[in-house]
């Protein structure tokens, strides 16, 4: 015959694995304290803060040339000066050129006159010992030969003179108008080339300023890896440490719960408990 039977058992437990984790966590505590009692600079901190606190006192000093920079700007550009230079050979060379391109040299040119002159010495040489040998020297007919001759020997030259003073005043018309195109551009390219160099020395002069301060700088950046790698060695033993202390646990614990038992184990549990009742009763029955 089976059964069931219940039973409520209650006992303590204590683990501490934590116990041995005890001493390496105390050192990292003592290592943190240390560390926070110990916030002050350095003197090669305080050395770079107070050459940093000195160039910031003294200023940027390109702050003049940057502020004329800024006013060049809002005055055009500044390249007056050589502006001045570029329209001067502007003004020689229109005035070398104003003759010949307002017309005052066509028919005007000298060397014609002269050319001119030798033709009618020639022609009057020639015709005049003509009619000279025939008697005929000074008369009508001679005149007119020589008139004729003249102006057959002359008309050439001149047409082509002419022409060539007509398009020698073109030429002149459109050098000025490109030279003055010219110098349009070259005005307009070197204030360009003005304002690039003043943009580039503003960049320049913030660059002189970073290095000024580089020393500075990579001193305060040595010096704060020097405060970090420690703090980094005591966060990795931190995160090893802190989750091993949490294992532990202390406390009391209730179990109850209901066995199943055959027949034999509840008559031995039943026949025990009858024996340990009829115990001192066995002296008294002889047994």
């Amino acid at each position: 015959m089976g059964g069931q039977s219940t039973s409520t058992e209650t006992k303590q437990s204590q683990t501490a694995p934590w116990a041995a984790a005890q001493p390496a966590l105390q050192s990292m505590l003592n290592q943190i304290g240390a560390g926070l009692n110990n916030t002050g600079l350095t003197s090669a901190e305080s050395s770079a803060l107070d050459t940093l606190k000195n160039n910031a006192a003294a200023g940027n000093p390109y702050a003049g040339q940057i502020a004329s920079y800024a006013q060049s700007m809002l005055s055009g550009g500044g390249a007056a000066a050589q502006a001045a230079n570029v329209q001067d050979n502007l003004a020689a060379y229109r005035n070398w050129l104003t003759p010949y391109a307002n017309g005052s040299m066509v028919g005007n040119n000298p060397a014609l006159t002269a050319q001119l002159a030798q033709i009618r010495s020639d022609v009057g040489n020639d015709v005049n010992s003509q009619f000279a040998a025939a008697g005929r020297d000074f008369s009508g007919a001679n005149m007119m030969a020589y008139g004729r001759g003249v102006a057959a020997a002359e008309a050439p030259v001149i047409a082509a003179q002419y022409n060539q003073d007509v398009a020698n005043q073109l030429a002149a018309t459109n050098a000025l108008y490109n030279a003055g195109n010219t110098t349009a551009n070259t005005l307009t390219q070197m204030q360009q080339s003005d304002l690039v160099n003043r943009g580039q020395g503003v960049t320049a002069a913030q660059s002189a300023l970073d290095a000024r301060n580089y020393g500075a700088n990579a001193t305060l950046a040595e010096e704060a890896q020097r405060r970090g790698i420690p703090v980094q060695a005591l966060s990795l033993l931190a995160q090893i440490g802190v989750p091993i202390a949490q294992l532990g646990t202390q406390g009391n614990s209730t179990t109850t719960g209901t066995q199943q038992k055959s027949g034999a184990d509840q008559f031995a549990t039943i026949a025990g408990g009858i024996n340990s009742l009829l115990t001192p009763f066995k002296g008294t029955w002889g047994g």
